[in-house]
Formats: C-alpha cells, sequence, structure tokens
C-alpha cells in the first residue's frame, strides 16, 4: 500500500556515516536529529527528507500536507512582506533625498514639479548614467542601505567610503 510506511528505511549518507532511519514513531526524534546533521553538513535536500519521514510517523500523510500547504502560506506572506519593506525603504530614501537640498538652496518652481531621482540622479546635463542605463534604483537603493550619503552642500549621492575626497575635490559647493 502506498500510504502505508511502517517497513519503508531511508539511508542517508552524511560524509562518511551513514544513518539507517527506519520509519517506527520511536524514531522521529532521531530522525529530527538526523536533519539538523544534514542542514549543518549542507544538505538541506536529505534533512527535508528525514523532516518529511519524522512527520509521517506522527501524523500521516495528512500530517505532511497541512505542515506543506501551511510552509506555502508563510512563504507567500514573507515574500509579500520583503516587496513591502523594500517599497517602504525606497519610499523613505526618497523622502531623505527631498529633505538633503544643498545648504542655501531655494527650490524654484522647476524643482517642485521635478522629481528626487532626477534631482538627486542628473548630472551637469541633466541625465546620469545610471537613469540613462535604466538603474536609477541603485541610487534609492544605496542611500537607504547606508553605503551612501546626500552631501548637504551640493545635494550629490556619495559613498561613505569616498566622504572625505568629496569634500576635497568633488563637491561642486566648495
Amino acid at each position: 500500500m502506498k500510504g502505508d510506511f511502517k517497513d519503508e528505511t531511508m539511508e542517508i549518507d552524511s560524509g562518511g556515516e551513514t544513518f539507517a532511519l527506519d520509519n517506527k514513531p520511536s524514531s522521529a526524534r532521531d530522525l529530527l536529529s538526523a536533519a539538523r546533521r544534514l542542514v549543518d553538513q549542507g544538505q538541506p535536500s536529505q534533512a527535508l527528507h528525514a523532516v518529511v519521514m519524522a512527520m509521517r510517523t506522527q501524523g500521516g500523510d495528512e500530517a505532511v500536507l497541512q505542515i506543506l500547504n501551511r510552509t506555502r502560506e508563510l512563504y507567500k506572506r514573507r515574500i509579500q512582506e520583503t516587496a513591502s519593506v523594500d517599497q517602504l525603504a525606497s519610499l523613505f530614501a526618497e523622502c531623505a533625498i527631498r529633505e538633503a537640498e544643498p545648504l542655501g538652496h531655494q527650490p524654484t518652481s522647476a524643482d517642485l514639479f521635478c522629481s528626487t531621482k532626477e534631482r538627486v540622479t542628473a548630472d551637469a546635463h541633466g541625465v546620469s548614467i545610471l537613469e540613462k542605463s535604466g538603474r536609477s534604483q541603485i541610487m534609492l537603493d544605496a542611500f537607504a542601505d547606508g553605503s551612501s550619503f546626500i552631501c548637504l552642500k551640493c545635494g550629490g549621492l556619495v559613498s561613505v567610503h569616498r566622504r572625505d575626497e568629496h569634500y576635497a575635490y568633488w563637491c561642486s559647493s566648495m
């Protein structure tokens, strides 16, 4: 019978050790211990197999399906939360960039209608290399992850590793 796993045995080779895991209710703990060792050894597929067998010993196929469905839902929720966090980080970066106008800079009516991305990423000719290549989000991400800062004197986005050089050589307001 396909659903009857009482006689099933799993052998897992984990770098010199071979685990013979029989499918008895008393061995569920052993299966989970073996799964932890397999994860530590970089064998996630075999670890998952051991966990599924442990779940089967305790609750049968129904328990396995229930946990897999729950895992799928948690995964979907995490993906949505990650997308929301990324959007929030980008929005925060845009707001911070808007607030970081160069000192003494009075916004004109043209500035009010100009987006943050265009103001910060534009070069002397009005268009940055990243924007030309369709990668302007990189600028916002660099600010959001803390690897760059906005110069309050010129409004430029500068790597934190080049702060001194920026002020000494490149800042247009110096």
